[in-house]
């Protein structure tokens, strides 16, 4: 279990750990960007990245694996009453807890998302998934964007925050 929660604290440390384009050494070509590059280069994903930090995950190393990540954009972050952040951004455990929530073990693109009913995630309780045409929704969450890819992974743009049961 501590590998698993460590594996999930580094695809989301991987989000706050992005090296600006500039400063990065150019010494391999990979066939897609890491997650963290994917965040680097979308700015509707700032807030994520600052709630990574705040959580402590920045720091976590790196180590291989696949993740799925429904990443909220800053827009999804703005629909969650201030109060709740504030509390959040004041217990690191409960922060932890809510990122993890958005990710589940294995690389899960759509072609496999929608034929899911639920996906258990990092954070233990698991989330439900439902297909109406062509919408895609995790929890009350909207798929804005799916099959984002990543070295380590993939990422699913949602329009909400998941928020895990009590």
């Amino acid at each position: 279990m501590n590998r698993i929660v460590l594996a999930a604290l580094t695809a989301l440390a991987a989000l706050a750990l992005a090296v600006p384009a500039a400063t990065a050494a150019p010494a391999r070509q990979q066939a897609s960007p890491s997650i963290a590059a994917i965040a680097a280069q979308t700015p509707q994903f700032s807030t994520l990245l600052s709630l990574v930090k705040k959580a402590g995950l920045a720091g976590t190393l790196s180590m291989p694996g696949a993740y799925t990540v429904f990443a909220p954009t800053n827009a999804a972050f703005a629909k969650v009453p201030k109060a709740t952040l504030d509390k959040l951004a004041k217990n690191p455990a409960a922060l932890k807890r809510v990122l993890l929530y958005h990710v589940v073990a294995g690389k899960v693109p759509a072609a496999k998302v929608v034929n899911l009913t639920s996906a258990k995630t990092l954070a233990g309780p698991t989330v439900r998934i439902r297909v109406a045409g062509q919408t895609v929704r995790v929890n009350a969450a909207k798929v804005t964007k799916a099959d984002v890819e990543a070295s380590n992974g993939i990422v699913h743009v949602i329009d909400r925050v998941l928020l895990p049961p009590a």
